[in-house]
């Protein structure tokens, strides 16, 4: 996915009709620590493949986007909302291949998700361990994750308008303590008796809470019951591949410092809290 002329050559021989584009580096701490890496895999790769099915007369490519770009406060969540926001400008001007996107939520069993996590320290003896007693998340099952995948290529499919992002309405976040209480009691066992909970702290990059829209995103309703459609700000897409472009170069040079200026001009509401300053003449 990273290398663009082995991405072009393979979609030259196979000439895939749809495309789900699910890579990506998605461990928030991970890429927080790695955010030349998580640039490269996320922005750059999802580049190519767009590009790349375009240039092949794809009929349509799903990007899996994750509920961390909206208002992101790491750089996993920017790396993605950047990768939203070029497939929404490559939509809007093509009219062969359409390029959609779907925000999860956390998919409930998958891999690296809390679940497996708790099942393991409770195998353990426990301690069951939390981030905050405050955090939230919003959670899917597998099959929802994947019947908003395909029932969202349909809808994108046949809708005349461009540059929409799909959503699943997840209902309220659930507490990740009231989570793992939950995961104790249906052992048998009696949570902070039988088996503990230790609060361990925000990971770097974490938030508290997340969010499925942006305060300034208009969504409403599509002819599917539960899956909403939301159109977000994106930018020109010459401004866009300016703007990666200038990425590839920081990942070249090994610029860390570089490239978090960069996704902050490219994504303006990422909040960090290492941001090194404002960026002059990207």
């Amino acid at each position: 996915m990273r290398d663009r002329a082995l991405v072009l050559r393979w979609f030259g021989r196979e000439r895939p009709e749809i495309v789900f584009h699910a890579a990506a580096l998605k461990h928030v701490p991970l890429v927080e620590s790695h955010a030349l890496e998580g640039v490269h895999t996320n922005v750059i790769g999802t580049q190519n493949v767009v590009d790349a099915c375009v240039q092949h007369n794809v009929a349509t490519m799903m990007l899996i986007s994750t509920d961390k770009a909206v208002n992101p406060h790491n750089v996993m969540g920017a790396t993605k909302r950047l990768a939203e926001a070029y497939c929404q400008a490559i939509d809007a001007q093509d009219d062969t291949t359409r390029i959609l996107s779907v925000r999860f939520g956390n998919v409930l069993g998958s891999a690296g998700s809390v679940v497996p996590l708790f099942q393991r320290q409770l195998a353990a003896g426990g301690p069951l361990t939390v981030t905050d007693p405050e955090i939230t998340r919003y959670f899917m099952t597998i099959p929802e994750a994947v019947a908003l995948v395909l029932q969202a290529s349909a809808l994108g499919s046949e809708s005349p308008a461009h540059g929409g992002v799909y959503v699943l309405d997840m209902g309220k976040p659930i507490k990740i303590v009231e989570l793992a209480r939950q995961i104790i009691r249906l052992s048998g066992k009696r949570p902070d008796i039988d088996v503990k909970i230790e609060y361990i702290g925000l990971r770097p990059g974490e938030k508290l809470y997340e969010e499925l829209v942006h305060d300034e995103e208009k969504h409403g309703p599509t002819g599917v019951e539960g899956v909403m459609i939301v159109s977000p700000r994106t930018s020109e897409l010459p401004i866009l591949r300016h703007q990666i472009a200038e990425m590839s170069r920081a990942i070249e040079n090994f610029d860390e410092v570089r490239i978090r200026r960069l996704l902050k001009v490219s994504v303006p509401e990422f909040e960090h809290g290492n941001d090194h300053g404002a960026v002059i003449g990207v």
